[in-house]
């Protein structure tokens, strides 16, 4: 783009990254209330919960504190790469996790950032699943890495079948070769979630493929009767991403951490220095309290809370005759429910995209919809959407009576634009 005229350059890597959809919807939606209506939120992924008292209260002393609130270690401060190693070995039974393979990020997108600059080069193929969330694509693509969508199976996952049938095609047509894989569990948008064999299988198959494994773990503590794993118990080589701001609803404080193998400590903390310096300083000192007996007893009234509007909002699906089960996806953990609509329930131009928009215009309830995280090169973008439950209960109840007060206009719509 010319210079001239007040006009400013923008670089072609910042002009093909495509927005953060539910972003966009969350902008809408806050117009939306500042006109005086009353939004129901359910578009992101964001607790309705403040930061713990515990944790909340140690950041106010820490201010009131005369110390300077300076820099870091580039890693963060060792207290708290102690205590989340110390997590591991209670949680996962990982023992001999050294505090140096521990990275306090600036949320898990700044991990995100880390990750895949000290793993991929520009013209590496990355895989992902074919719904995922959004901005491992986004951020890739911007680096110059190239996408392999894996298509998920029925049961709203991506295992070492799918991940070996894509290695062999690959191989059959003579094609780049995969160099790395980045999958959450439990999922964003599916909630779907591996089995700890699932995810032993996995790990072992990109070990003996040399594909470096990135496993996004961001929604661990927050399930519903399976049993979590982390990548850690079955692969030295595999790296973790974690966050503070899901379990611990810590969005707004922008802090994460990687756990790394060993090979990547030095370039990574290269990284770290130059990129980000240290992640924020009174975060990281806050979250020193996150582990205390009576904030995880907090955060788990939390998960409690999730736990019933995840019923609330599958029982009300189930009682739409035209959505099939089989479309809804299990919501093993995390806080959303992802649904198909089913061909039947679109039309041209009457989409999931379509749909939602109209739902938060006309009664106020905010959906993201599946275009944000599906294959761009396929066609379930605009027939899938996402209902976030992480806005609390009364939220999860009113938003879907008005979805049921909106449904059969919604039906009517599309029948009318199939004849």
């Amino acid at each position: 783009m010319s210079t001239h005229d007040g006009e400013v350059n923008v670089s072609k890597r910042a002009a093909s990254v495509e927005s953060f959809k539910v972003m966009d919807v969350l902008q809408r939606a806050n117009e939306l209330q500042a006109m005086g209506h009353e939004v129901l939120h359910c578009e992101v992924g964001q607790p309705e919960t403040g930061a713990p008292k515990n944790v909340a209260q140690a950041a106010v002393d820490a201010l009131n504190e005369p110390r300077v609130m300076g820099y870091t270690d580039a890693f963060g401060l060792l207290p708290l790469r102690t205590k989340i190693a110390e997590y591991y070995k209670k949680k996962y039974n990982v023992e001999d996790l050294s505090e140096r393979r521990i990275v306090v990020t600036t949320g898990s997108s700044g991990g995100f950032l880390l990750a895949f600059t000290a793993c991929f080069d520009p013209g590496d193929t990355i895989a992902i699943a074919s719904s995922g969330y959004p901005c491992y694509r986004n951020i890739l693509s911007a680096l110059g890495c190239h996408l392999a969508n894996v298509p998920i199976n029925e049961e709203f996952k991506l295992t070492a079948n799918e991940l070996r049938e894509e290695i062999a095609r690959r191989r059959e047509a003579n094609v780049t070769p995969l160099k790395g894989l980045i999958l959450s569990s439990p999922s964003n948008p599916t909630g779907a979630m591996l089995t700890p064999e699932e995810l032993k299988e996995l790990c072992l198959l990109c070990e003996n493929e040399g594909i470096q494994f990135l496993s996004d773990e961001i929604y661990h503590g927050i399930s519903y009767g399976k049993q979590e794993a982390t990548a850690l118990t079955y692969s030295p080589k595999a790296m973790v991403i974690n966050s503070f701001s899901k379990y611990y609803s810590m969005s707004g404080w922008r802090l994460g951490w990687l756990v790394i193998p060993e090979g990547l400590i030095d370039p990574i903390n290269s990284l770290q220095q130059n990129m980000f310096i240290n992640a924020p300083t009174i975060s990281q000192t806050a979250a020193l309290k996150c582990w205390e007996d009576d904030t995880i007893e907090e955060l788990e009234k939390h998960v409690e809370k999730y736990r019933a509007s995840r019923k609330i909002i599958q029982e009300e699906l189930m009682k739409i005759k035209e959505l099939d089960p089989k479309n809804i996806a299990p919501a093993d953990g995390g806080f959303y429910v992802y649904i198909d609509l089913g061909e039947e329930n679109v039309a041209k131009r009457f989409g999931s995209v379509a749909m939602c928009k109209a739902l938060l215009e006309e009664e106020h309830v905010a959906f993201t919809p599946g275009n944000d995280f599906e294959d761009p090169n396929g066609n379930l973008g605009d027939r899938r959407f996402r209902i976030s439950y992480a806005g609390g209960i009364k939220t999860a109840q009113s938003a879907m009576e008005r979805f049921h007060r909106f449904w059969p206009s919604w039906v009517e719509r599309v029948q009318k634009a199939k004849i």
